[in-house]
C-alpha cells in the first residue's frame, strides 16, 4: 500500500475519532440531556410534566423537519460549517432551557436546540464517516456512534452532579462553553479534507477507475415520492420509526421513572448503565453485520429491548430494574447504527446518504411525539406502567415489520435506487 493510502487510513481514523467526540457531546446535550432536564424542571420549578415533555417533542420535531435536508446543506455549505453551526445552536438552545422564566419559553429554546441537534444528529455522524470507509464502514460507524452512548455515560451523572453543585443554568453554560472550545477546532481540522482531496478512495484504496466513476455518476439522488412505493424503504422507515418512538419515550422518562424508586443519583447511574450496555451492543452489531441478515438483527434488537422495557414497566427493585436497563440499553445504539447498514446493503452507494437522511427524518417525525405522549399517559394513569408497556408492544410490532421487508427484496433497479449489481459498491 502506498504512503498516501496509509495516510488516508490514518486520517480516516482521525475522522472517526472526531465524529465520536462530536457524538459524545452533542448527544449528551441534545438526546440524553432532555431526560435530565425534564426531571429537574419538574422538581425544581414545579412545571407540569406533560408541558415540559411537549417542549421536548418540539425539540425533536424541529430536528426531524431539518434533518431530511442535511445532505443538501452539507453539499452547499460543507459538513464542517454545518456541524459547527449546529453545535453552537444546540448549546445556546440548551442554555435557553436552563434560563427559561416560564414553561412557554421552553418552546422557543426547543426550536433552536432542535435545529442544532439536526446538524449533529446520527445522520450527521454517518455523513462524517461514510466517505472514508466502505468495506470497514460497519465497524467505523460503530466506533463513531459509540460516542452517543459515551455521551450519556458521562453526561447523565455529570448533569446531576453539576446542577446540584452550581445550579441548573451555570452548569449548562460551563459545560456548553467547554464543549464548543473542544469541538470547533477539532471539526475544523479533521472534517474539511475528503478522500478525493487526498487522491484516494474509501478505505485508503487507490483512486477508482474511470469506468467505476462513470457508473457511480449515473446514480441520481433518489426521490422521496419514488421511495414510498419501495417496500424495502417503507418497511425500514416505519419499523425503525416505531422502534425509535419506543426508545426515545423510554429514554426521555427513564430518570423520572426511576428517581422515586432509587433516587436521582442512582437513576442517573442506571441510565448510564443502559447506555454503557449500548456500547457493547453496538460493537456486537459491528461484528455480526458482516454476514448476518441485518434485518433479522434489527428484529432481534427491538425484541430484546421490549423485554427490557417490560421489566422497567413493572419492576420496583434494583434486581429487576438493573436487568431491564441492560436489556433495553443493549439495543439503544444499534437502532442508530442499523439504518445506514441496512440501506448500504439494499440501495446504490450514491443514494445511501439520501436514503439514510429520509429514514432519519421519518424516524424523528414519529419519535418526536413520544416524550409528550408518554407524559400524558403517565398523568392519566398515575404511573409509568402504561406508557412503558405501550413501548414494549410498539417494539414487537417494529420487529415484525422489519422482517416483512425481507419479502420485498428485488434485484437492482436504477430508477428506484436499489442496490447496484456492482459488488464493489456493497460492503
Amino acid at each position: 500500500m502506498s504512503g498516501t493510502a496509509e495516510g488516508s487510513i490514518c486520517f480516516g481514523r482521525k475522522v472517526v475519532f472526531t465524529a465520536f467526540t462530536v457524538a459524545t457531546f452533542t448527544f449528551g446535550f441534545g438526546y440524553y440531556g432532555p431526560a435530565v432536564f425534564l426531571n429537574v424542571l419538574h422538581q425544581q420549578r414545579g412545571w407540569p410534566l406533560p408541558l415540559i415533555a411537549t417542549a421536548i417533542t418540539v425539540h425533536f420535531l424541529v430536528s426531524a423537519a431539518l434533518v431530511a435536508h442535511l445532505p443538501e446543506a452539507h453539499r452547499r455549505f460543507g459538513i464542517t460549517t454545518v456541524t459547527q453551526a449546529g453545535a453552537v445552536a444546540l448549546m445556546v438552545g440548551m442554555c435557553g432551557w436552563s434560563l427559561a422564566p416560564s414553561p412557554w419559553f421552553l418552546f422557543a429554546a426547543a426550536i433552536l436546540s432542535g435545529a442544532g441537534r439536526a446538524a449533529a444528529s446520527g445522520a450527521a455522524i454517518i455523513a462524517m464517516v461514510s466517505p472514508w470507509f466502505e468495506r470497514r464502514r460497519a465497524l467505523a460507524l460503530g466506533h463513531a456512534l459509540n460516542g452517543a452512548s459515551v455521551g450519556d455515560v458521562l453526561f447523565a451523572p455529570l448533569w446531576i452532579t453539576a446542577i446540584a453543585a452550581i445550579g441548573f443554568a451555570p452548569a449548562v453554560a460551563v459545560v456548553g462553553l467547554l464543549t464548543l472550545a473542544l469541538l470547533l477546532p477539532l471539526t475544523w481540522r479533521y472534517l474539511r479534507p475528503t478522500p478525493s482531496s487526498l487522491g484516494v478512495a474509501p478505505d485508503g484504496d487507490p483512486p477508482r477507475s474511470t469506468w467505476h466513476a462513470a457508473v457511480s455518476a449515473q446514480h441520481r439522488p433518489v426521490r422521496f415520492v419514488a421511495l414510498l412505493s419501495n417496500g424495502q424503504f417503507t418497511t425500514l422507515a416505519i419499523a425503525l420509526a416505531l422502534g425509535m418512538f419506543a426508545q426515545v419515550g423510554v429514554v426521555a422518562h427513564l430518570i423520572t421513572r426511576l428517581a422515586p424508586v432509587v433516587g436521582a443519583v442512582d437513576a442517573a447511574i442506571a441510565i448510564s448503565l443502559a447506555t454503557g450496555s449500548a456500547m457493547v451492543g453496538r460493537m456486537l452489531l459491528g461484528l455480526l453485520s458482516g454476514r448476518a441478515d441485518r434485518r433479522l438483527i434489527a428484529a432481534a434488537n427491538v425484541t430484546m429491548q421490549a423485554c427490557g422495557v417490560a421489566l422497567l414497566a413493572f419492576g420496583s427493585t434494583t434486581l429487576v430494574l438493573a436487568p431491564g436497563c441492560i436489556l433495553f440499553g443493549l439495543g439503544i445504539g444499534s437502532l442508530l447504527s442499523l439504518p445506514p447498514l441496512i440501506a448500504q446493503s439494499e440501495f446504490a452507494a450514491g443514494e445511501v446518504p439520501r436514503v439514510v437522511a429520509l429514514v432519519t427524518a421519518v424516524n424523528q417525525a414519529v419519535f418526536a411525539f413520544a416524550p409528550a405522549i408518554f407524559g400524558v399517559l403517565r398523568e392519566v394513569s398515575g404511573a409509568y406502567t402504561m406508557p412503558f408497556m405501550l413501548a414494549a408492544v410498539v417494539q414487537i410490532i417494529a420487529g415484525v415489520i422489519i422482517v416483512m421487508g425481507r419479502l420485498n427484496r428485488r434485484p437492482a433497479c436504477a430508477g428506484l435506487g436499489y442496490a447496484s449489481l456492482n459488488s464493489y459498491e456493497r460492503e
